[in-house]
């Protein structure tokens, strides 16, 4: 009994420290990964017999012992001596629970180096006695910089290499003292350190260094400040998810997300942005155990509201009565770059932000930085390993903090072409919407509200592709489908519109600009009225499906049906190529006019490889996947 009242007393100890995110970076071979080692292993950390354990392996495999090697446990990593992905380390004092992130530090790492820094609340940068300030030690220090974080020690370690010069420490003060003036970070601390030799990471190195009278690493960690509990900041709460249910007369909505910020209550009054609509939580649902009446940040949640609204993915909920999130459809944004092409003006990409992935386009850029030499140049690109300024209008609003306001809601990544090729920070919005002022009109049945009476949510399917690629043979298999199953849908295209609404437009580039203008807006009015809008258009020009797109907002879904001009002349269903061929037909896509292809479609239908059955069952999927069938 009395054994299990110490370890009740123990766990109420830990429950009241602090949490805090360190995150530890450097050139490669700096000394990152053994600094941690040792802290660990004098801060007595390790599990018993974990140090002992890896000594043994060493001396049988002949291989000097580094503390490093507490950390990268990976076999290809002790082989080449560095760290190759962000690993994660937990200790604790009487003060606080840290985790460290052992942030990798090859440029071509430089990912996972941004990844470790998105959640830390201060840094150690590691830079090498011997060989000084390097340009990755310069560019991870913008970076800290760009993502907000302020609290900054410098640890110059291999101080043993060195022959403990307090010269030589002093010479890496003043050179990097200038350059983190100059990005607005003044560093806590600069501290000499061996981590090879344990000097001054948890014990003080008198013996050594006398000359240095300030604080050990450890020491330093616990002067560090603490942003406090995330459940002190106002609510923000992502929505991951809505569940409906339907048997047994069960009409529940469950919003699920996870809790970022703040505290949701029983019979509290949220708020969903961007739409500015709101309800009041009714239950907060649990599995197997009693229901709660509040949960904290960091909780998954998944909650029932008094009155329903249509809530979707993406959506951020904030509590009424505290500070609102910011509404922008534009953006300022410190930007980091690591795709294979560059960040260009006028190419688009997708923002993810949370849960929500809106369509963007970078508009402007203010300024490119080199990292290195601190030198800023105004171009429309931002290059690999290179951080801007930068401006970006989105497709639709989203609803997000600036960096001084929350730091769990402003951190975004960018996606080109299905990869993940940078990310930022945003700092400003170009045009707020209006936030916490967001009033929806009530005097019109709104899109939402139209929504949970039907069994759909109105979307645009826009088919794009070269004649005869099958886009109409697919979108009519699909209308069929649905129709069947019991949904609204309608198919747009050329025929059902140049024979009315647009049979004044010409068969010129402007006339057929105006066609495709007046189909997405057609379309448009029909999905707003809940209805599932199949628009088979050949729309050859990329612009032209970028105003659709950024007219229409998320509900747009780009489908590219994929097949060869040699393939499409073989089928030539309407004979049209063979007239174009013989100069019938002028400006005719894929004779005597290009077709761009899309670079960032929602789905690519490749008709030489799959069936028009077997496209349309991958739509289906795709449909009820998104939550577009309900």
């Amino acid at each position: 009994m009395d054994d299990l009242i110490m370890q009740t007393q123990k766990a109420a100890v830990v429950e009241q420290r602090e949490d805090m995110n360190i995150v530890i970076v450097g050139h490669v071979d700096h000394g990152k990964s053994t600094i941690i080692g040792r802290l660990l292993a004098d801060n007595h950390m390790l599990p018993e017999g974990k140090l002992e354990q890896i000594q043994e392996q060493c001396r049988r495999n002949a291989k000097p012992f580094e503390y490093a090697f507490l950390l990268d446990a990976l076999k290809d990593e002790q082989s080449q001596g560095i760290t190759i992905d962000t690993a994660r380390v937990f200790f604790f004092t009487k003060k606080r629970n840290y985790i460290i992130l052992d942030a990798p530090g090859h440029l071509e790492f430089l990912k996972n180096m941004v990844t470790g820094a998105s959640r830390a609340e201060a840094a150690l940068m590691v830079i090498d006695a011997q060989e000084g300030i390097m340009e990755n030690s310069r560019r991870h220090s913008y970076l800290l910089a760009m993502l907000g974080v302020r609290q900054v020690a410098v640890l110059v370690n291999k101080m043993d290499l060195m022959e403990y010069s307090q010269k030589r420490f002093e010479e890496i003060v003043s050179e990097y003292s200038d350059f983190l003036t100059e990005i607005n970070i003044q560093p806590r601390a600069f501290i000499p350190v061996s981590g090879a030799m344990g000097d001054n990471i948890v014990r003080h190195a008198a013996d050594t260094m006398p000359w240095y009278e300030g604080k050990t690493v450890l020491e330093q960690l616990e002067a560090f400040q603490s942003i406090g509990n995330y459940s002190n900041l106002p609510l923000r709460m992502s929505v991951q998810d809505v569940y409906k249910f339907t048997e047994d007369h069960n009409n529940r909505r469950i919003i699920a997300g996870t809790i970022e910020t703040g505290v949701l209550k029983v019979g509290q009054k949220v708020i969903f942005y961007p739409s500015g609509k709101s309800s009041t939580v009714k239950t907060i649902e649990a599995f197997n155990c009693d229901p709660p009446r509040q949960l904290s940040a960091g909780s998954a949640a998944g909650f029932t509201m008094t009155e329903q609204i249509y809530a979707r993915r993406g959506d951020m909920i904030a509590a009424e009565g505290e500070t609102p999130p910011t509404v922008s459809d534009q953006i300022r944004a410190n930007v980091f770059w690591l795709g294979r092409s560059p960040l260009s003006t006028g190419k688009r990409y997708f923002i993810k932000l949370g849960t929500s992935k809106t369509g963007a386009k970078l508009t402007d850029v203010k300024s490119v930085l080199n990292a290195a030499t601190l030198e800023k140049t105004k171009r429309d690109f931002i290059d690999r390993n290179e951080v801007g300024d930068c401006v970006f209008k989105l497709d639709a609003p989203i609803a997000f903090d600036c960096a001084e306001d929350n730091p769990a809601t402003n951190r975004f990544v960018i996606v080109d072409n299905y990869e993940i090729s940078g990310g930022g920070i945003i700092i400003s919005s170009e045009n707020t919407l209006g936030g916490g002022n967001i009033h929806p009109d009530n005097s019109l049945l709104a899109k939402e509200e139209r929504m949970l009476s039907q069994r759909q949510k109105g979307t645009v399917l826009w088919f794009t592709g070269l004649s005869g690629s099958g886009k109409s043979t697919i979108g009519n298999a699909l209308e069929r489908r649905l129709n069947g199953a019991g949904y609204a849908v309608y198919r747009l295209d050329g025929d059902n519109l140049r024979f009315g609404l647009n049979q004044d437009c010409s068969f010129t580039p402007e006339g057929r600009r105006e066609n495709i203008r007046r189909a997405y807006e057609v379309a448009k009015l029909f999905a707003d009225a809940g209805v599932i809008v199949l628009c088979t258009f050949i729309s050859p020009q990329a612009d032209m499906r970028r105003q659709a797109r950024s007219s229409i907002g998320e509900d747009f879904v780009e489908i590219y049906v994929k097949a060869p001009v040699e393939e499409c002349m073989r089928r030539d269903p309407k004979g049209l190529y063979k007239k174009a061929m013989s100069g019938e037909i002028e400006n005719f896509t894929g004779v005597n006019a290009p077709y761009e292809a899309p670079e960032n479609p929602e789905i690519t239908l490749d008709t030489t490889q799959i069936s028009p059955e077997q496209s349309t069952e991958l739509l289906m999927n795709y449909l009820q996947e998104h939550k577009i069938l309900y």
